[in-house]
């Protein structure tokens, strides 16, 4: 081989030579300060006293133990600071005890610190703020034997993700006049009965503990406030109801898991909300005055005075009457202390979901039962008929099974919606959450659009199938027959499940209102869902429409005047296409201009629509298409005779079908008798003339 090569060569030098000194002293462990020592894999020792040494900073130290006594003598101490030590492993009992001057306490980033004795703060008097963060102690420090006297003391435990419990009487013995409490970041899982008991807490911040499921009923008791209480970023499901009356500042953003607030009676001095939902801020409007007091709780007395005392425009009346005179020099008055307080509440219910029930309006309530009620029986008697039906399974009624089963979801959803309603009477604003982002309000959802869209469509195949069927009435070769009906409605069947599935999937959402309905139109994608099935269900309208207008003139003798028989067909054509247009035109028009992010009716007012217009063809169709028809009438008598109920007017439908039998037989064209084919034409319509007037068209020729 040959020779290095000169980069190569200044390679190996680079080296071989030694660290540069900066290098090295930034690998080296820090100094131990003086006076203590502090030998590798061993225990922390700071004897004192020492001279004018009032802060003691240890950081990347060696030791594994701070054992008990490590500090005795640095009376003179007020801040001891250990952070970024790998390798402390324990903190001994009485270690930091009977540290007259001691202040603060700050115990950081020592990610291997498992273990902090009972006894570790012991006689502290002047110890203001502890904080013991990103250890990795697996349970609360004991923090009872502290016996501070300082008037407001901070404790600080965060980032310690090992701490699953806070056990009770956690807190005992920390008897400060005002104790902020700052618990976040932790992997609390479980808050204890009485786990304040014996504290006065200012604060209390429990955020981004984000593994606390559970607080205990129980947890303030034996405790005087929190005032300020903060639980954003949670999983907590409920709140305690005892203690909640001490706040004045409640802190829950990102909650998604409370979904449900105590009674707001329990809230009698909260002034500053700021929540997840927006349909909880409804449970704080129109609160009674009295029931909002004031933001000095220490100022109890204040209420009365202010009733009852005349105040001059400095208020020097008012504070005379409650201090001495020596007491109030130096004071600047608040002006508005005794004016009332408003509580705000963010954020605010918005436009989809304002501050009411699911339907806002008395009227709405009666009228709702009873439609659900007219189209849920409506329905399942036409079904139970006709499936029950000793005739054949014709086309025509083939398809009112169709419908008379979207019609029967749509009565399913109605009940759904008036239950709820029944059961959140007053109190909605404490479901809403639960409700709309729960199964049963997909479900509904999912009714109400599969109803809607197969009601639609089955309404436009059976008017073409009766338009067919008028048109073509001597091609008999043309007719539609039950091989051919049965695809066509399985493809409404999968047309419609799939518009209805959509809005599980992302495509807009059933969740954006209460009536679940799929109003959610942010997205592009959202707007052309939308835009689609109301677009579709104007053409159906629009087709039902033109097929019904050919009929008419179909079946109309156009060389004579008309007669009563031509003004009733049109009559009940008309009734036909008056109750499609009831139904589809009011909710289409304001659909659409919502969806183009235009609305010109309120969530409050379109309850109205979806009570006394949405659901108008699922209570109406059993009737025009079934129920008012005689053939139905003579399935329904027949099908009570089995049951011994209604037995002659049966016998008198069965006698008619003989008659009309024989009558056939007898007439039948033979021979020179034979119609011609425009006679014969003729009375295929006139056949197919009063199948239309029956609606449902059981008749055949």
């Amino acid at each position: 081989m040959g020779r290095p090569s000169l980069a190569l060569r200044l390679l190996l030098a680079l080296l071989l030579l030694p660290p540069p000194a900066p290098l090295l002293w930034a690998l080296r462990p820090a100094p131990c300060p003086e006076p203590c020592s502090c030998p590798p894999d061993g225990a922390l020792r700071c004897p004192g006293p020492q001279a004018g040494l009032s802060r003691l900073s240890l950081t990347y130290l060696p030791i594994k133990v701070i054992p008990s006594q490590a500090f005795r003598g640095l009376n003179e101490v007020i801040k001891i600071e250990i952070s970024q030590s790998d390798s402390l492993e324990k903190i001994e009992a009485n270690a930091f005890d009977n540290l007259l001057n001691l202040s603060e306490i700050l115990i950081q980033n020592t990610k291997n610190l498992v273990h902090i004795e009972a006894g570790a703060f012991t006689n502290l008097p002047r110890l203001k703020y502890l904080s013991i963060c990103n250890t990795g102690i697996h349970k609360l420090p004991d923090v009872t034997k502290i016996f501070s006297s300082e008037f407001n003391f901070i404790l600080e435990i965060c980032d310690n993700l090992h701490i699953t419990t806070i056990p009770r009487n956690a807190f005992q013995g920390m008897n400060n006049e005002s104790i902020t409490l700052k618990l976040y970041g932790n992997g609390f899982e479980e808050i204890q009965s009485h786990a304040f008991n014996g504290t006065t807490l200012i604060s209390l911040e429990l955020k981004e503990n984000a593994r606390l499921e559970k607080m205990h009923n129980d947890a303030f008791r034996g405790a005087t406030g929190p005032s300020i209480l903060d639980i954003s970023s949670t999983k907590l499901q409920a709140l305690p109801t005892y203690g909640l009356e001490s706040i004045q500042t409640l802190i829950a953003t990102s909650s998604y898991s409370l979904k449900k607030l105590p009674s707001r009676e329990k809230f009698t001095n909260l002034l500053d909300a700021t929540l997840t939902y927006p349909s909880h801020c409804c449970a704080f409007r129109n609160l009674p005055t009295n029931e909002q007091n004031f933001s000095f709780s220490i100022f109890k007395n204040f209420s009365k005075q202010c009733e009852s005392t005349a105040r001059r425009p400095n208020n020097e009346t008012l504070y005379s009457a409650i201090f001495a005179e020596s007491e109030l020099s130096g004071w600047d008055y608040d002006y508005g202390f005794c004016l009332p307080k408003t509580l705000q509440c963010a954020p605010e219910p918005d436009a989809f979901n304002p501050c009411e029930d699911i339907m806002g309006y008395n009227f709405l309530r009666v009228l709702i039962w009873l439609i659900n009620i007219l189209a849920i029986t409506g329905n399942v008697t036409v079904l139970f008929v006709l499936l029950t039906s000793r005739y054949k399974l014709t086309v025509p009624r083939f398809l009112m099974c169709n419908l008379s089963f979207a019609d029967f979801c749509m009565g399913l959803y109605l009940l759904l919606i008036a239950s709820v309603d029944a059961q959140t009477k007053g109190q909605y604003y404490n479901h809403a959450i639960d409700w709309q982002t729960g199964s049963g309000c997909s479900a509904a959802g999912f009714f109400t659009v599969f109803a809607s869209e197969l009601s639609v469509y089955t309404l436009t195949v059976i008017t073409l199938e009766r338009w067919h069927t008028i048109t073509y009435a001597i091609q008999l070769d043309q007719k539609l027959r039950l091989k051919h009906a049965i695809p066509v409605m399985l493809g409404g069947w999968l047309f419609s499940t799939l518009i209805a599935v959509l809005p599980l999937v992302g495509v807009s959402n059933y969740m954006k209102v209460s009536i679940c309905l799929p109003m959610d139109v942010e997205s592009t994608l959202s707007q052309v869902y939308i835009l689609t099935i109301l677009i579709l269900n104007v053409m159906a309208f629009i087709i039902i429409c033109a097929c019904y207008i050919k009929i008419y003139f179909a079946v109309q003798n156009p060389e004579l005047m008309a007669t009563n028989k031509d003004t009733k067909i049109a009559k009940k054509m008309a009734v036909l296409i008056f109750t499609d247009f009831t139904c589809m035109a009011p909710i289409s028009f304001f659909a659409i201009s919502a969806a183009f992010k235009v609305p010109l009716i309120t969530v409050t007012n379109s309850k109205v629509l979806l009570v006394l217009f949405y659901p108008v063809n699922s209570c109406a169709n059993p009737f025009l298409y079934a129920i008012f028809t005689k053939a139905f009438q003579r399935d329904f008598f027949l099908l009570l005779s089995k049951f011994g109920c209604c037995k002659y007017r049966a016998e008198l439908y069965r006698r008619k079908d003989f008659s009309a039998y024989i009558s056939n037989c007898k007439n039948g064209f033979t021979g020179s008798n034979k119609p011609s084919r425009s006679t014969f034409k003729l009375t295929t319509l006139q056949c197919q003339y009063s199948a239309v007037l029956d609606k449902t068209c059981y008749k055949e020729c």
